[in-house]
This record gives structure tokens, sequence and C-alpha cells, in this order.
């Protein structure tokens, strides 16, 4: 599992630096990042079978990636 698909770097090549200097600086982005990073993880072990889980679980988990996600870019474009 050395490379997760989806994670901010690779989703937002353009705004590498800014994640960076958000993580370090701004506490809601910071606590947005972690949550992201804790369901794409999750995600990423349920597609490869690493911990299983049902249908309506997945679809769950991947809908609160998208949520924040879309709040990441959000900031990131402000």
């Amino acid at each position: 599992m050395s490379n997760t698909p989806h994670e901010l770097a690779e989703e937002f090549p353009e705004h590498v630096e800014k994640i960076r200097d958000l993580k370090m600086n701004d506490g809601h982005f910071s606590r947005l990042s972690n949550e992201y990073h804790d369901v794409n993880r999750s995600i990423h072990r349920a597609e490869t079978n690493i911990e299983p889980t049902d249908d309506l679980h997945m679809e769950n988990m991947r809908k609160k990636r998208m949520r924040l996600k879309d709040e990441i870019y959000g900031m990131l474009s402000a």
C-alpha cells in the first residue's frame, strides 16, 4: 500500500505549496486534510480487500471524501 490513490498532492498538484502552508497555519484546513487522508486510506484499504466493507459503507465513504475534497478545493481556490 505504498501508493494510495487520491492523495491531495495528486488531486491538486498546482496547489502543493499552498496545501503545505495551510496544513501548518490553518487549524481548520489541517483537520479537513487529516479527515480526508483518513477516509481516503479507508477507501483504499476497502478497495484492495485489506479491510473489505459492504457497498453502502463504501458509497458513504466516497461521498464523504468528495465533500471533504470540495471543501478543501474551496479553501485552496480562495
